[in-house]
């Protein structure tokens, strides 16, 4: 599979399932991801986006998470880019120290 493009994905809100984000990759493929969380980290925002698969009852399915850092265009629309590795790895411990908050507390 080529990569996917970040840089200029259409968002699409759908009632009562959060904002669903459409994604296209150097061939033209597009993929589907539902927001499940924002992180806002040192003044930015980061989306944790889940692949959304038409089969999803498939038994082999795993789904794609991947981090996407959300910007605001020229048009106040939000666009879904590629973070930096240290982006990443700040968002990546953040989601972790998240997780590990919530289960101290249950």
């Amino acid at each position: 599979m080529s990569k996917k493009k970040h840089d200029k994905p259409v968002e699409k809100p759908i009632e009562d399932e959060g904002v669903i984000v459409e994604m296209k990759d150097d061939e033209g493929n597009v993929y589907l991801y539902s927001e499940e969380l924002v992180l806002p980290i040192d003044g930015d925002r980061f989306a944790i986006l889940i692949s959304i698969d038409e089969d999803e009852q498939a038994e082999d399915y795993e789904p794609e998470v991947i981090i996407s850092k959300i910007v605001v265009d020229e048009n106040g629309e939000d666009l879904y880019i590629e973070p930096t590795d240290e982006e990443f790895d700040r968002v990546q411990a953040a989601y972790e120290k998240l997780f590990d908050d919530e289960e101290d507390v249950g």
